[in-house]
């Protein structure tokens, strides 16, 4: 997996190590799918194919939240579960799944399943 940005997920989880943990363990879940790039801006890492489809934000960044990270999944569906926090329908063709992470045990196929979705419908 590359990561084109000069940022890494280290500065944005600066502080924060129970984050970067979690964002860590996310970006060897997408490693296990398939090739994607990464780049981490001031506000997220964002995992990419030819668009992207996974976003990893620490929330404490916008938002009072003793959340560790939150993990988002671009879907070409509405997915309804109770472990998302939020799911908002940004574009046409887009429904973005918010959800917060606490460890990286919540990282079960469900998730996984959902990743690999969304990887491949940003092909």
């Amino acid at each position: 997996m590359r990561n084109d940005a000069e940022r890494s997920p280290e500065d944005l989880f600066d502080g924060f190590p129970e984050g970067l943990a979690l964002c860590r363990a996310i970006q060897r879940a997408v490693c296990a799918i398939g090739e994607a790039t990464t780049k981490t801006t001031k506000s997220q890492v964002a995992f990419r194919r030819r668009r992207g489809f996974a976003y990893v934000w620490r929330p404490g960044q916008y938002v009072n939240s003793a959340v560790p990270a939150v993990l988002s999944i671009a879907l070409p569906r509405e997915v309804r579960s109770d472990r998302f926090k939020e799911v908002v329908h940004p574009s046409a063709g887009v429904w973005m799944h918010h959800i917060e992470l606490h460890d990286a045990s919540e990282l079960d196929d469900q998730v996984l399943g959902w990743l690999a979705e969304a990887f491949a419908s940003a092909g």
